[in-house]
């Protein structure tokens, strides 16, 4: 009666592949729905990020070559190769596209949330500039509602399963029976608290936040645009910001610490914590896993940078 940990049901689903010794996986393209650029699309939209975005993180996958079949097929039994975590790998992709154009340091972020709100107040042209801050502001209360109501639906779990369990035909008809009387007398007392039931359960969703462009009240943030905080250059869009901070200079070693990166939420910006809160929730995993995988994205993308001596010990800017 616990909930299920994400990397033990991981590792035991690695575990179980290749003890039945099964064959290699199909190939994953760019047209299935665990490549990258496609649950980067799905968590974008869920993430109410703007659709620009996303040229953004199929940039990063092609660049560290994340994308390729050979990487992302599953192969049994096969230790040399890293078993790739579909979801966690979309996740940090998109966190270190927002740390490319944000930079995520409690400072520049909002600069460039000040600067689109201003140009927002007198652009009458074309789609708003996406604002980081009012971004913040929507995104963190409909996740403190979420997470209360996770919460409560949490504490009031009955672990129990939906069909009864008997284990011969003579005691069949009493855990019917009592099963019966349990239902009975939760309705009255629904009843009696004025506490409306649900007639039947909701239809399974992917998605556990949505957004819709047609609301009125501008919490949606899909069209907005990224002009205020990029440039083109040598005919590519650049971020007008040439810095980025490393979450970690050096990587761990996996089977020794069990983790690639350690993370202390004092000890990095509270915007880059918030976003990995946010994927975190989505993914019902701990932040610690998002950051272990933005920690290798990152030095794949700056491996030659990483080839210097570093100025800090903490801190690499490019």
């Amino acid at each position: 009666q616990s909930w299920p940990v994400y990397e033990e049901v991981f590792n035991k689903m690695l575990e179980l592949a290749a003890f039945l010794e099964l064959p290699r996986f199909p190939d994953i393209t760019d047209s299935c729905f665990l490549h990258p650029d496609m649950l980067c699309m799905k968590y974008l939209m869920e993430a109410n990020l703007p659709d620009e975005l996303h040229n953004w993180t199929c940039r990063v996958v092609k660049k560290i070559g994340i994308g390729e079949a050979d990487f992302l097929t599953l192969m049994p039994g096969n230790k040399s190769t890293r078993k790739v975590k579909y979801d966690v790998l979309a996740a940090a992709v998109i966190v270190v596209v927002l740390k490319l154009l944000f930079l995520l340091d409690d400072r520049y972020e909002w600069f460039l949330s000040d600067f689109a709100e201003e140009r927002n107040k007198n652009n009458k042209e074309g789609g708003p500039y996406f604002e980081f801050k009012k971004w913040y502001k929507v995104i963190k209360c409909s996740l403190d509602e979420k997470q209360k109501k996770l919460d409560e639906e949490r504490a009031k779990y009955l672990w129990r399963c939906e069909k009864p369990l008997f284990y011969s035909a003579k005691k069949k008809s009493k855990v019917l029976k009592r099963r019966q009387m349990v239902v009975t007398l939760q309705n009255q007392f629904g009843k009696l608290s004025d506490s409306v039931r649900p007639a039947e359960k909701p239809n399974p969703s992917s998605f556990q936040l949505s957004w819709s462009e047609e609301n009125t009240d501008g919490n949606c943030f899909h069209g907005h645009s990224l002009r205020g905080i990029l440039q083109e250059k040598c005919g590519l869009l650049t971020p007008m910001n040439p810095d980025y901070w490393l979450c970690t200079v050096k990587l761990c070693t996996e089977k020794m610490c069990g983790h690639l990166a350690h993370y202390r939420e004092v000890e990095f910006p509270e915007s880059y914590h918030f976003v990995l809160r946010l994927f975190s929730f989505l993914l019902r995993i701990q932040p610690s896993y998002i950051h272990d995988e933005v920690c290798v994205i990152e030095h794949k993308l700056f491996n030659k940078k990483l080839c210097k001596k570093p100025k800090y010990n903490t801190v690499l800017r490019k």
